[in-house]
C-alpha cells in the first residue's frame, strides 16, 4: 500500500495535531502531575485535537476547497510531521524535569522514573475510548440526517441532523449520566456525614450544640459538624499557651439534615446562637462550610488562641458534595443557605446597642468563601458596616472577587492586585502578608487570601482559547517559571488541577496553611496585646502539630 492509500485510511493530520497538543499536555500547570494524570491529559488533549482538525477538514470539503492530492499531498504532511515529532519528542524528554521543578518548589519529593511508557499506554487507552465515542456520535448524525433527508433537502436534513443528535447528547449526558453520577455521589457523600465512632457521645456540656440542652439535633450534625463543636482548642488549652485566663470557644452548626429549608436552618442556628450567648462574645464570625460541610480548623483554632477564647463562630451546612462538584450542580443551596444566615444574624447584631455588640466578621474557604461573599450586601450593612471579612480561596466565578479584581490599579499583578491604596479590600498568599504595604487599613477590612498555584481560585473557563491574565505576569514563588499557554490544552490542564486542587501539601494549590491563617486573621481583628513575636509564637505551636492534623475536604 503507498502513501496515498494509507492517507485516505488513517487521515494523517488530524493525527499530528492530536499528537502536538498531546507534546503541549506534558508542560507543567499549576498543580504537579503524576503518570496517571498525565496520560489522561495527553489522551484527551490528542483527541480534541483530532476531533477539532477532523471537523475543520470535514468544512473545508463541504466547501468545496480545493485540496492538496498526490505527492503535494505527501509533501505537505512530511513537513508537517517533522516539527510535531520533533516536538512530542522534547516534550517527553523534559517532561520529568518540568514536574520534579514545580515538585521542588512545593517541597515534594522528586519523580525518579519518568515512566513515559505508562504514560503513552493510558493516554493511548484515553485516546481510543474518546475516539469510539466520538464515532458512535457521528453514528448517530449519520443515522438521522440520512433518515431526515427522505423528507426534506439534504442541507436542511444535514442542519437538523446535527441539531437533534446535539440534544440527544446533551440529555443522555446531563440529564442521565451525570444526574446519576451526581445522585450516587451525593448519597455517598450524605452516608459518609453519619459515619461517626460509637464511642463519641452528644457533648456533656449544656453550652455546645448537640447537648441535650440544645436546640440542634447531634445525630442530624453529620460528621463535618461534629468535629468542628467537638475538636477546637478548650479554655484550658488557650489560658495555658497565652498566660492569662481565657473563655471556651463557642462553636454553632447546624448540619443539612436538620430541616430541608434553608431558612428554618438559619433560624434555629439563630436560636442557639442566642441560647449560648453568642452575641455577648468580643469576637462572632459568621461562616460559610465548604462544599461537603468542612470546616478548616486550622483557620478557627488560630483565630480562638488569639482572641482568647472569646470567639462564636456560626455555620450552616448547605451540601455534601466535595467543593468542585458543589460548585457546578449545586450554586443555588450554599448562596441561598448564606445569604439566609448572613441576614438574620446581621438584623439581630445590628438591632444591638452599639457598645454591647461583638465584632462582626465574616468568613469562608473555597465555596464557602463564594457564598460567603454573596451573603455581603453591600447596600444592607451600608450605614451599620460589619467589621470584616476574611475569604481564602475564593472561587473564580465570585462574583465581589471578580469585581474586586477588575478595580485593581495599574500595574499591579493579577494574582495580588492593590485595590483603592488596600483602604478596604486588600490580598495575601504565602509570600505576601496583608500589612506589607504599611499603610492604614480602613474601619472594615477585607481580605482575600489566595495562592498563585490554587486553580479553584485561577481556573479561567475562557482559557479554551485566550491566555488567562495572570499568565502574561512574572511568575510567583509556586507556580513553575514553564508553565505556558496553548489553546484548548492549558484549559484541559486547569480542568484536571481543580480536580486535584487539594493534593499539595499545605501551603500551595487549595491547601491552605495555618500560618497564613495565623497572619490574616492578626492583620483583619487585630486582637488586643498581639504583635509579631506572639504571632511567630503561635505559629511554633501549630508547627508542632498541636492545632495541625486535619485533613482538607473542601
Amino acid at each position: 500500500m503507498n502513501w496515498q492509500g494509507l492517507m485516505r485510511i488513517v487521515p494523517v493530520l488530524p493525527l499530528l495535531v492530536g499528537l502536538l497538543l498531546a507534546a503541549a499536555s506534558l508542560t507543567p500547570s499549576l498543580i504537579p502531575c503524576g503518570t496517571f494524570f498525565q496520560g489522561v491529559l495527553a489522551g484527551a488533549s490528542m483527541a480534541m485535537g483530532h476531533m477539532l482538525t477532523q471537523f475543520v477538514l470535514a468544512l473545508w470539503r463541504s466547501l468545496e476547497i480545493p485540496v492538496l492530492r498526490g505527492r503535494w499531498a505527501v509533501a505537505a504532511h512530511v513537513l508537517v510531521a517533522v516539527p510535531v515529532l520533533a516536538t512530542l519528542f522534547f516534550c517527553i524528554a523534559h517532561a520529568r524535569g518540568w514536574q520534579n521543578g514545580l515538585r521542588e518548589r512545593m517541597g515534594l519529593p522528586e519523580l525518579e522514573v519518568a515512566n513515559t511508557l505508562q504514560t503513552a499506554v493510558i493516554a493511548l487507552a484515553v485516546f481510543l475510548v474518546l475516539y469510539v465515542i466520538g464515532l458512535l456520535i457521528q453514528g448517530l448524525f449519520n443515522l438521522l440526517r440520512r433518515r431526515l433527508a427522505r423528507h426534506i433537502p439534504v442541507r436542511s436534513a444535514n442542519v437538523l441532523g446535527l441539531l437533534l443528535c446535539a440534544i440527544l447528547v446533551l440529555i443522555v449526558t446531563r440529564d442521565g449520566m451525570v444526574n446519576a453520577g451526581l445522585r450516587m455521589a451525593d448519597s455517598s457523600y450524605a452516608a459518609a456525614q453519619y459515619l461517626t465512632h460509637p464511642e463519641t457521645p452528644p457533648p456533656a456540656e449544656p453550652w455546645q450544640p448537640g447537648s441535650s440542652k440544645s436546640l440542634i439535633s447531634w445525630d442530624l450534625m453529620g460528621r463535618p459538624g461534629r468535629n468542628f463543636v467537638l475538636n477546637g482548642p478548650s479554655a484550658q488549652a488557650i489560658a495555658a499557651f497565652n498566660g492569662r485566663p481565657a473563655k471556651e470557644p463557642l462553636r454553632i452548626y447546624v448540619g443539612l439534615a436538620q430541616d430541608s429549608d434553608p431558612q428554618v436552618r438559619a433560624g434555629l442556628a439563630l436560636q442557639e446562637m442566642q441560647r449560648v450567648g453568642a452575641f455577648e462574645r468580643k469576637v462572632l464570625v459568621v461562616s460559610s462550610p465548604t462544599g461537603t460541610g468542612w470546616m478548616d480548623p486550622a483557620s478557627y483554632d488560630a483565630l480562638e488562641y488569639m482572641h482568647d477564647g472569646d470567639v462564636a463562630t456560626v455555620a450552616v451546612q448547605y451540601s455534601y458534595l466535595q467543593s468542585p462538584l458543589a460548585l457546578i450542580f449545586e450554586t443555588d443551596s450554599g448562596l441561598d443557605q448564606a445569604e439566609a444566615l448572613m441576614r438574620l444574624v446581621y438584623e439581630h447584631w445590628a438591632a444591638m446597642p452599639d457598645n454591647r455588640r461583638p465584632r462582626l466578621y465574616m468568613h469562608g474557604i473555597s465555596l464557602g468563601s463564594w457564598s460567603s461573599m454573596h451573603a455581603f450586601n453591600v447596600f444592607q450593612m451600608m450605614n451599620e458596616p460589619i467589621d470584616g471579612a476574611l475569604w481564602a480561596g475564593p472561587p473564580f466565578p465570585s462574583t465581589l472577587w471578580n469585581q474586586a479584581n477588575a478595580a485593581r490599579e495599574a500595574g499591579s499583578p493579577f494574582v495580588l492586585p492593590a485595590v483603592d491604596d488596600g483602604r478596604v479590600i486588600r490580598y495575601s498568599s504565602q509570600y505576601a502578608k496583608p500589612l506589607r504595604s504599611g499603610r492604614a487599613w480602613g474601619r472594615m477590612r477585607v481580605l482575600f487570601m489566595q495562592y498563585a498555584s490554587d486553580p479553584i481560585v485561577f481556573y479561567s473557563p475562557t482559557a479554551l482559547w485566550r491566555e488567562p491574565v495572570w499568565m502574561r505576569e512574572a511568575k510567583a514563588p509556586d507556580v513553575s517559571p514553564e508553565l505556558s499557554f496553548t489553546p484548548i490544552v492549558t484549559q484541559l490542564q486547569l480542568t484536571v488541577d481543580l480536580l486535584r486542587s487539594t493534593s499539595t501539601p499545605p501551603g500551595y494549590g487549595h491547601n491552605y496553611h495555618v500560618r497564613d491563617y495565623i497572619d490574616a486573621w492578626s492583620a483583619v481583628t487585630e486582637p488586643e496585646g498581639w504583635d509579631g513575636s506572639a504571632a511567630e509564637r503561635l505559629k511554633a505551636h501549630c508547627g508542632h502539630g498541636e492545632l495541625v492534623g486535619c485533613e482538607n475536604g473542601s
